[in-house]
């Protein structure tokens, strides 16, 4: 008899971890099958350490192949379902297309930079989603500092160190707080840039720093950004940029060559093209992750809009948190619907967050318990190694050489501005070869 098969769309957060529990319920009786764009599972939250050169690349990536044996890897690209056969369509790396049938389907597909109607944005900006950006960062920020150090042309050397982020969450107070040091660390090698000023701006159109965290929390890397020299604009954001640089909505014009659009995410376009109901852009479940009307079909992470329990009426929010333990409980209850287990709905409480601000800095709140500083940075970088599920020796020995030794700073040129571009997908072409 062919045994039963299991597909999920996406690796990351949501997606490996329904992939692994999967594997460890399912065993011989079901076939697992991811389909991924790569080979691995990111690490997102320590991407910034990758743009500022403190971790290597592979630090943050774990290979799916070897962490979770005998789940099946299909690379490619999912560009359409059709839920009445039960088809996954996708494009491999090569362009060639392929078709899966499935019994059970998670869609656990994530998200996508979330682009404003900004005039020139989409042009001349750079997102912070994965690999390759993190990468290109890194290497602009040192061509930046290599090109000002270059000119004599004041203005063009005061704008080639301004930097312009934009997006005050988690990703855009990370980035901007790492940033800021390491351009210092690149200006302190360049004695012709002894006396230039290095310019970060972080905006957000919210009233406060990392507006979705407490308010002591928010404090705490307010205060640490404003002491390192970051202009922390808050009720601001872009209102054009141009290659020459950007103007505010307070109409000032910023003359920079670094924007970085860290705004926010969206679902992945495959999930508003199945022409099922959503709620903000993101697929709607019942408490056990199911979509209705397909019991064959659940979601979880950034692609579903999962009910949050502990706060009737409202949808969790897309954190990594939240979508680790939806792959969970979404892998549970396919287990559960082939009769292992029990069906059960996802219900969970935040306990705390951790926000990596660089140097010894951090801000954290372990069972909502605030803290700062070198204890705060001593319980996120305890939470990151307890919360990756590989390489855990190698990143804590790159944390070890960057205390001790002098941190690398050549550029690769590996990533070409064009691309990563800030766009990286196309609502239309996905549901061009999508039917529900």
């Amino acid at each position: 008899m062919n045994r039963p098969r299991i597909v999920i769309i996406g690796a990351g957060f949501a997606g490996f971890h329904a992939a692994r529990r999967l594997h460890r319920l399912a065993r011989a009786r079901a076939d697992v099958i991811i389909v991924n764009t790569t080979d691995y599972f990111l690490y997102v939250p320590l991407l910034p350490e990758v743009a500022t050169g403190i971790l290597e690349p592979r630090r943050v990536t774990v290979s799916i192949a070897d962490t979770l044996p005998g789940v099946q890897l299909v690379l490619g690209e999912v560009d359409g379902l059709d839920l009445d056969s039960r088809r996954v369509r996708y494009a491999d790396p090569t362009g060639a297309r392929g078709e899966l049938g499935y019994d059970r389907l998670i869609i656990a597909a994530g998200s996508v930079n979330k682009l404003l109607p900004i005039p020139g944005v989409a042009e001349h900006a750079h997102g912070f989603r994965g690999i390759p950006e993190a990468v290109f960062l890194r290497d602009h920020l040192t061509q930046q500092l290599e090109l000002a150090d270059a000119t004599d042309d004041q203005d063009e050397r005061d704008a080639l160190c301004t930097f312009v982020v934009v997006g005050a969450g988690y990703t855009g107070t990370e980035v901007a707080a790492h940033g800021v040091l390491y351009t210092e660390l690149l200006r302190k090698r360049h004695p012709r840039l002894r006396d230039q000023h290095l310019r970060w701006m972080l905006l957000d159109i919210a009233d406060r720093v990392l507006p979705e965290l407490d308010e002591r929390l928010s404090r705490t890397a307010d205060k640490v950004l404003r002491d390192r020299g970051v202009e922390v604009r808050m009720g601001l954001s872009v209102e054009e940029a141009t290659e020459a640089g950007v103007r505010l909505t307070d109409h000032t014009n910023v003359p920079t060559r670094s924007l970085i659009w860290c705004v926010g995410v969206r679902p992945d376009p495959v999930v508003e093209a199945l022409g099922l109901k959503t709620e903000k852009g993101r697929l709607v479940v019942d408490e056990y992750l199911r979509v209705p009307g397909r019991p064959e079909v659940f979601a979880c992470g950034d692609a579903a809009a999962v009910p949050d329990l502990t706060r009737p009426g409202e949808i969790t929010p897309m954190t990594a948190q939240h979508a680790e333990r939806q792959g969970r409980r979404a892998a549970s209850n396919v287990a559960a619907s082939f009769g292992t287990g029990e069906l059960k709905p996802y219900v969970h409480k935040d306990l705390g967050f951790v926000v990596d601000l660089g140097g010894t800095q951090a801000a954290a709140d372990p069972l909502h318990i605030p803290l700062a500083g070198l204890p705060a940075k001593v319980v996120t970088r305890g939470y990151h190694l307890l919360s990756m599920p590989g390489n855990r020796l190698r990143t804590a020995t790159d944390w070890l050489f960057d205390a001790v030794l002098r941190r690398q700073t050549t550029q690769l040129n590996v990533i070409p501005a064009a691309d990563v571009p800030l766009e990286t997908s196309n609502p239309e072409q996905v549901r061009k070869h999508t039917k529900s």
